[in-house]
């Protein structure tokens, strides 16, 4: 079975940290969400993957990929151009894919579970697709598949009125190669896009058999801050129970889990608060205080600033006296101290290469 990793799209509802980089490199505890979705599918034994490519971002997903040797796994580049919908970027891969089974995984996606269960399931039966979903409080606002007593899908509804289920569509699919045909006789949707989901309903009126596995655990789309930032919550949140990968020999204040790089500094008078996240060559300076859930990117400096629950992407300075809290912070971003009585907390979304004074 082969992989098949969705990386194009625009990234629009990440603005302005994707005006200068693919949303997919947008870290969460330190890690771009691509590789988490990497590390599922090798994971589930799948090691041939293509990337399919949009047009904003090729050759910073390129290089940081690079043919997937780091990872594991062996990487195939497919160019879709112009994002014509999810069904259009999957039949971008029809050559690659070559004929056998294959997983499709949306790069901006992130599961708790990963998608071992799915294949396993999917490879039980004689299925022509299989859909992962979950459980969801709006389900109108979704995908949204109704399934019989056995878990095969009977009916797909786009965005419903009235739901059939609460079951949601999270964008991780497994398909045989039937499915390109399928691709091949749609019409655009009312988007002007060709979609997934109309691909799948073909396969049910042909009378195909489509598998289905509700994903327990958390799932997130990162395609929001706030998504952004609740990602990387629930990370760190799974992890605040192990041990730490290093002992902070430092006499700095640290408590809880404290995922810091060898090369980074955390002074004498700083205070640390687990579960985080630090990064190369980051100096955590005396004053400064970094409370849960935040992740702080490589090569940069925290001086005097109380933040938290924030994710720094790096390369950056921040040096004010104020409070952040809530923050998706870019790269190459310099933030100081400003004149004046400050707020008691400040909530930003700043874009790389910016300068603040707050």
């Amino acid at each position: 079975m082969k992989g098949v990793l969705l990386a194009g799209g625009k990234g629009t509802r990440l603005r302005p940290i994707t005006h200068t980089g693919p949303k997919q490199l947008v870290p969460v505890a330190n890690k771009p969400v691509i590789q988490y979705a990497i590390e599922d599918l090798k994971a589930a034994g799948i090691t041939d993957i293509g990337v399919v490519l949009g047009n904003k971002g090729r050759e910073a997903i390129r290089n940081y990929l690079g043919d997937g040797a780091d990872f594991g796994v062996d990487i195939t580049y497919i160019v879709q151009g112009d994002p014509l919908g999810l069904a259009h970027a999957v039949g971008c891969a029809r050559e690659f894919v070559a004929g056998d089974d294959f997983v499709v995984y949306l790069g901006d996606n992130m599961l708790k579970q990963g998608i071992s269960a799915l294949v396993e399931s999917f490879e039980r039966g004689q299925y022509d697709a299989g859909i992962a979903l979950q459980s969801v409080a709006e389900p109108e606002q979704f995908g949204v598949a109704d399934v019989d007593g056995n878990g095969d899908v009977t009916r797909l509804v786009e965005k419903p009125d009235e739901p059939p289920s609460d079951l949601a569509l999270i964008g991780v699919y497994v398909f045989s190669p039937v499915v390109f045909d399928a691709i091949e006789r749609l019409e655009p949707s009312w988007r002007d896009e060709y979609e997934i989901t109309e691909a799948i309903g073909t396969l049910l009126d042909e009378g195909r058999a489509i598998d289905s596995l509700v994903i327990e655990g958390w799932w997130k789309d990162t395609g929001k801050p706030a998504d952004v930032l609740e990602a990387n919550r629930l990370v760190l949140d799974d992890r605040r129970d192990e041990t730490p990968p290093i002992d902070i020999e430092s006499d700095a204040e640290t408590t809880g889990y404290l995922d810091v790089h060898d090369a980074a500094t955390i002074e004498e008078g700083a205070v640390v608060r687990g579960p985080v996240s630090i990064g190369a060559d980051t100096t955590i300076e005396a004053g400064a205080y970094v409370g849960p859930y935040t992740s702080i990117g490589p090569n940069s400096t925290l001086r005097n600033v109380h933040i938290e629950n924030s994710v720094i992407v790096g390369d950056s300075s921040i040096a004010t006296d104020g409070k952040i809290v809530d923050s998706l912070i870019g790269r190459g971003t310099s933030i100081g101290s400003a004149d004046g009585l400050l707020p008691e907390g400040r909530r930003l979304v700043v874009g790389e290469n910016s300068n603040l004074d707050l």
